[in-house]
């Protein structure tokens, strides 16, 4: 990629934030913009990946990132994420500033990294899956949030699943134990993940690499209530040793149910799987645009005192 070279960008004009990411984007004079409706994401990119590009940058949120990292992942070709979605988690865990206009600067600049990416079956994920509960409740909050916005509509569909508290029937495979489960939520996250606020859902900073997976294990609405309460007062760590959830650091793992299909969510987006279900990492294998790292002390230019 050269100085002069206009870095591809493809804007989902759903997101939250697409005008202001057009702005921003269009204020760096470095990319070239290009509106494109999510179902037409991965063939874009990959259109321009075969045309020569080896950087593209995708705005919107993380459904989004997931389908540009979906579209090159076979391909030597950097990822630059400007973060315009609701909660922005991928860019958040990897230290791409929130701001939009500062993500852009990241997004043309030199630095970059590589990150663990989680399949399952033939299914890219950046962030997490599940099976279970949350693939009910977002099908709910999409159903509403046209209605009542994405706040008030994810707090309906929260608490019509306390009410139901449908579970599934699953069997997972880990390192050659197969355990069976009525559980409402098999949750499984790329690297070692959080349960406490602020930081629900993201990566415990300075975490394990792996796959991180929570089964909770019945379905007592009180006593799901308590595993909740202790997950948002004092993490994961306290509700890992809870007797109502178990959790693994794995490498790989399997997924069966009685049934042929499941809905299951990656990155918030539902899709429809064959099972059983083959999870895996795939450590370092996408490379990500990132921050310039900070000077050190030693590193930092002097102050006028000090020259």
């Amino acid at each position: 990629m050269t100085d002069v070279a206009l870095i591809p960008a493809f804007v989902n004009p759903g997101s939250g934030n697409s005008e202001k990411a057009r702005g921003a984007l269009a204020s760096s004079g470095r990319f070239d913009i290009r509106e494109i409706q999510p179902d037409r994401l991965e063939e874009d990119i990959r259109e321009v990946v075969k045309a020569g590009a080896k950087r593209i940058l995708v705005a919107g949120g993380d459904g989004s990132i997931r389908a540009g990292a979906g579209a090159i992942r076979d391909d030597d070709v950097e990822l630059a994420v400007l973060p315009a979605g609701t909660l922005n988690h991928f860019a958040i865990d990897n230290g791409i500033p929130t701001d939009l206009a500062e993500a852009a600067k990241v997004g043309a600049g030199t630095a970059t990294a590589t990150v663990d990416v989680g399949y399952a079956g033939d299914r890219i994920f950046l962030n997490t899956s599940s099976i279970g509960a949350y693939v009910t409740f977002v099908r709910l909050r999409d159903r509403l949030e046209k209605r009542f916005g994405y706040r008030f509509a994810s707090l309906i569909a929260m608490i019509r699943i306390f009410v139901m508290m449908p579970t599934v029937g699953v069997q997972i495979e880990v390192d050659g134990a197969v355990q069976t489960y009525r559980t409402p939520l098999v949750f499984i996250g790329v690297g070692e993940r959080e349960l406490q606020l602020p930081s629900l859902g993201r990566r415990v900073r300075g975490g394990r690499r792996g796959l991180h997976v929570f089964v909770l294990r019945g379905r007592k609405r009180a006593r799901l209530f308590v595993v909740a309460l202790a997950a948002v007062a004092r993490g994961v760590d306290t509700v890992r040793r809870m007797p109502d959830l178990d959790a693994f650091l794995v490498e790989h793992c399997t997924i069966d149910m009685k049934h042929r299909q499941a809905r299951v969510a990656f990155d918030g987006e539902i899709e429809t799987m064959d099972l059983p279900l083959e999870y895996r990492i795939e450590r370092d294998s996408m490379r990500i645009v990132v921050p310039e790292p900070r000077p050190t002390e030693a590193e930092a230019p002097p102050t006028a005192l000090e020259s």
